[in-house]
């Protein structure tokens, strides 16, 4: 699963959100990835960061706080 966001204030740019199994190798825990891209491509974004399952409720409920 994967979708891709327009990054608002830019041209060309997206934010990516993925989910990667096994993304450490073998046996790893599945993480969602959240990438930037100011060029607009989603397989090289120039920011990226990985976020364990078992954190993806706090995450979105600290995200929701900023908002």
């Amino acid at each position: 699963m994967s979708k891709i966001i327009k990054l608002s204030g830019t041209k060309k740019g997206i934010i990516s959100v993925t989910k990667i199994d096994e993304p450490y190798g073998a046996n790893s825990a599945s993480v969602a990835s959240v990438g930037i891209s100011l060029a607009g491509n989603e397989n090289e974004p120039e920011w990226k960061v990985h976020i364990p399952f078992a954190n993806l409720d706090e995450v979105i409920e600290a995200l929701k706080e900023l908002k």
